[in-house]
């Protein structure tokens, strides 16, 4: 069971979930198709719905009223149309490459988390509208789940596939840093934690996917340092911000840890955790 003043504060702590996660996308993607010069006009298709989005989530996040909002719920679910679109321009770009789906191409043509985060905020976001939908008291659904088992379903995908992508472009830097192995093995073990949360009825689960989300969302923040830092050292620093930046490594996707790991605590809000 659960009140509306519950179904409202997840729903605007899901909102900022995904306003991060759609801003994570936004300045990545700036980025990277700046380096790919706007060759293809439909690149900036993703720029424009994420950076809707972004504004969508914060409004959401600032609106206390129960009642959805149809225009807010219409740009995510264009984000997360044009997230899905996206994924298929990128998979295309990478097999028709010479050698198809190969490690050099998955290293270095346009990559599948992008597109794919992009989707998943426009998921989150209209997930948050539709719980200001539901009835005061009872049990609130999405995608004809409980809320809160959709809600951890998408989290935990999210954080693992977020995770992989780390993984692919960690191995491409040969692991140089010890540090770099955290976001390849935390945010699995979140969503582990976060899915033997919604299937045990028991408190303590919750207390340990609590604390081990909190560590991930701090641990996007972190990465982000991390990946400053690492853009100082190329040739030049800061001073050849220019080039550097766009040599990476990417400072935006860090965060989208910490999206994912917020989105996890909304889903856990709504399981009876209020902390």
């Amino acid at each position: 069971m659960r009140d509306s003043a519950t179904a409202i504060e997840a729903a605007r702590r899901l909102a900022l979930s995904a306003a991060l996660l759609a801003g994570s996308v936004l300045t990545d993607s700036a980025i990277e198709h700046y380096r790919g010069s706007f060759r293809n006009r439909a690149m900036y298709t993703p720029l424009a719905s994420a950076a809707l989005a972004v504004g969508a989530g914060l409004l959401a996040m600032c609106d206390p009223r129960p009642a959805p909002h149809r225009g807010r719920s219409a740009v995510n679910t264009v984000a997360a149309a044009v997230g899905l679109a996206g994924l298929g321009f990128h998979i295309y770009n990478v097999t028709k490459r010479p050698g198809g789906v190969s490690w050099l191409n998955l290293f270095y043509a346009a990559p599948l988390g992008a597109p794919t985060a992009l989707t998943f905020a426009g998921a989150l976001g209209w997930s948050a509208e539709q719980l200001r939908a539901q009835p005061a008291r009872g049990s609130a659904r999405l995608f004809g789940m409980q809320a809160h088992q959709a809600l951890a379903a998408i989290s935990a995908a999210g954080l693992i596939g977020t995770a992989a992508e780390a993984a692919l472009l960690h191995f491409r830097g040969a692991y140089h840093n010890p540090a770099m192995v955290l976001p390849v093995t935390a945010p699995p073990v979140g969503a582990a934690l976060l899915a033997w949360s919604v299937c045990s009825p028991a408190p303590k689960p919750r207390g340990l996917a609590r604390m081990w989300l909190k560590l991930t969302a701090f641990l996007g923040f972190a990465g982000a340092g991390f990946h400053a830092y690492g853009v100082s050292r190329n040739m030049g620093g800061w001073r050849n911000w220019r080039q550097n930046l766009l040599n990476g490594p990417p400072i935006p996707a860090p965060p989208a840890f910490t999206a994912l790991a917020l989105s996890g605590l909304a889903a856990l809000l709504l399981r009876g955790d209020r902390s």
